[in-house]
């Protein structure tokens, strides 16, 4: 009994969530392909490969860094984003959006929501071992082909 009054809860929380999504968050990552990216993130997060906010992310993808740009979608007011996936395209990155401002915070390692994320595939400053390393790209090349595949079936 209980756990059905669970489920509908969390059944509930998702309907809001997506009810919150801005219009223009496109493409949108599904349910599997947002695990796999906020898991990203998770590891970005460890080993210091990731820019939060969308300061960092606009100041690193002016400078010329290359990354999966992971940007919110239930952002409020919208024109704090709306000019990342236009820097993305014309500095060919490719961008994906998340449900919720609050899991890619989380998963991103920060209590205060985020709008955007841009994981890299090295660390600014410093190396990582050979072993992390080697993870982080697999992990990254992965999400990024999946992006690559829902991109292509949405334009």
């Amino acid at each position: 009994m209980g756990s059905d009054s669970e489920a509908e809860k969390s059944a509930q929380k998702e309907r809001k969530k997506i009810q919150a999504l801005a219009p223009i968050a496109k493409p949108l990552a599904g349910k599997k392909l947002s695990k796999r990216t906020l898991k990203l993130v998770r590891k970005a997060a460890e080993s210091k490969c990731l820019k939060r906010g969308v300061k960092e992310v606009v100041k690193s993808i002016r400078r010329g860094n290359k990354g999966l740009c992971i940007i919110a979608g239930n952002i409020s007011p919208i024109d704090v984003i709306t000019h990342v996936p236009i820097l993305c395209e014309e500095a060919d990155i490719p961008y994906v959006y998340v449900t919720s401002k609050e899991d890619l915070a989380t998963a991103g390692a920060t209590k205060r929501p985020t709008c955007c994320v841009l994981v890299l595939t090295e660390p600014t400053k410093g190396k990582l071992a050979q072993e992390e390393q080697e993870k982080l790209k697999a992990d990254y090349t992965q999400v990024v082909s999946d992006v690559s595949e829902l991109t292509s079936n949405l334009f």
